[in-house]
């Protein structure tokens, strides 16, 4: 039997591989095609597809402070039949911190990001 709270949180741990090797190709394996994003960049407001997300990973902003290290952790995770909800803190990605609230979908037995709410800030 497949604990569903734990294939979720892998989802989540693949973002974060995905978000580190800066591919956006894995990352558009795990989002669902019609995924949302909304949230909050350095106090400027964002809603939409993931694609501009997917670009900045595949290449990132040149003034990246050197040696900023990328650390994540999920802090919590939920599962209510087939979807979920994850939250991740980010650490150093891209220069920034980020707050990250993740819902999922189980869809064909296959878990997919479906939104991605967002607070990121310098740290």
């Amino acid at each position: 039997m497949v604990d569903e709270k734990t294939a979720a949180q892998a989802v989540i741990q693949e973002y974060v591989a995905a978000c580190a090797a800066g591919s956006a190709d894995r990352l558009k394996a795990i989002f669902h095609e019609n995924a949302l994003m909304s949230g909050y960049l350095m106090g400027n407001y964002m809603t939409g597809s993931p694609q501009p997300f997917f670009d900045a990973v595949e290449n990132p902003p040149p003034d990246i402070p050197a040696g900023a290290a990328y650390q994540a952790e999920i802090v919590s995770a939920e599962v209510s039949g087939s979807v979920a909800s994850v939250t991740l803190k980010e650490t150093g990605f891209m220069g920034l911190n980020f707050t990250d609230y993740f819902h999922l979908v189980k869809v064909d037995e296959t878990w997919k990001i479906i939104s991605k709410t967002f607070e990121g800030s310098q740290p």
